[in-house]
């Protein structure tokens, strides 16, 4: 058992590492890594929503009906997208505005509702918990590394979550901002996905 619950936590950390094994959740890695702290607080929203929903998904898979199931999976998720959206409102409201809309597009994130349907549904309680927290760290990873390579080239700094920014790069340093722009986005994503295909996942 022990030994099973290591495994569902720790394939999420590499072998199954959701933007760059699974290629899921590409929108927001696009959409919000333009600074370290922007991918540390969406990937840190989203798995807070895919523990909790996995873990009620989870607990109340014998009594959700087969022919529902998928709008009570979005239900679940509708709720804890909702609980994380008003905690980020009341403990860390710059950020919140910063990540905008994509606090509430977590509901239609295809790495929540993946885990729900795939894993979830048909797992007990201990091994989904585990499921969903590896999966969450490894998003969360994804997009920090995204945001800090984007952040460094494009601006020269680094900021530091709920912290402050550190000048990185030298005064004669020129940032790229096309990095910081959507394109560089597409294409340093390009890029690290041609990286993660050269390492073997094992």
């Amino acid at each position: 058992m022990a030994k099973t619950v290591v495994q569902e936590f720790t394939k999420g950390l590499w072998a199954e590492i959701p933007p760059f094994r699974l290629v899921l959740g590409l929108c927001p890695i696009l959409a919000v890594t333009k600074t370290l702290e922007n991918g540390v607080g969406m990937g840190l929203a989203t798995t807070f929503v895919l523990v909790g929903s996995n873990l009620l998904v989870s607990m109340l898979r014998n009594l959700i009906p087969n022919k529902v199931r998928i709008a009570c999976f979005i239900v679940i998720i509708a709720t804890f997208v909702t609980a994380v959206e008003l905690l980020m409102q009341a403990f860390t409201y710059p950020l919140f505005l910063k990540l905008g809309i994509f606090i509430p597009l977590i509901v239609v994130n295809c790495i929540v509702l993946g885990r729900a349907e795939a894993f979830a549904s048909k797992n007990k309680v201990i091994p989904s918990l585990a499921d969903g927290l590896g999966i969450g760290i490894g998003f969360t990873l994804s997009l920090a590394a995204l945001g800090a390579v984007r952040e460094i080239i494009g601006t020269g700094t680094l900021t530091l979550p709920f912290l402050y920014n550190i000048q990185v790069m030298g005064q004669s340093f020129k940032p790229f901002t096309f990095m910081v722009e959507a394109p560089g986005a597409f294409v340093c994503l390009g890029l690290m996905l041609c990286l993660m295909n050269l390492v073997p996942k094992k």
